[in-house]
């Protein structure tokens, strides 16, 4: 089965979450055709398992070996392709001032929302996502949700 990995809170400031470093982490916990896409915690594999808490947990478990812990939210892909063909946003795109956005909810579902970039802002509006929904979310911008779908599809061919 093909998975996409995503891990909380992580930017691309941070030197361990760059691609090499991630691919090399998940190859040695087992998976296949790791690929990191973009350089903010975001990476695609193979498992054989249909089990997606276990991955999480496996993930999870292991990233002290990158110097930190940090909760893992796993989708398939086609979790994620329903998702993107879903439509949440109505045709909508985004603008210069806002960001179409899906945060990833532990639970296993997900929110959708705009986040007006000159009044909100994203610290603001992951505040109240968190207060609502706890600490285990992620959120990533709805392109890059596309990308990683692309990047899936693409190992398809």
């Amino acid at each position: 089965m093909k998975y996409a990995a995503f891990i909380l809170g992580i930017g691309p400031g941070n030197p361990n979450m760059h691609g090499d470093k991630l691919k090399e982490f998940f190859e040695k916990l087992g998976f296949k055709n790791v690929k990191a896409v973009l350089s903010s915690g975001n990476v695609i594999f193979e498992s054989e398992s249909k089990d997606k808490k276990y991955l999480e947990n496996l993930i999870e478990e292991n990233l002290p070996q990158l110097g930190f812990k940090k909760a893992t939210i796993v989708r398939s892909y086609d979790e994620l392709k329903n998702i993107f063909n879903s439509d949440p946003f109505n045709g909508a795109e985004d603008t210069p001032t806002s960001r179409l956005n899906v945060t990833f909810i532990k639970n296993g579902t997900e929110e959708f929302s705009i986040i007006d970039t000159v009044t909100i802002g994203t610290v603001k509006i992951m505040a109240t996502l968190e207060k609502k929904h706890g600490r285990e979310i992620t959120t990533r911008t709805w392109r890059t949700v596309g990308r990683i779908l692309k990047k899936m599809e693409e190992d398809e061919k």
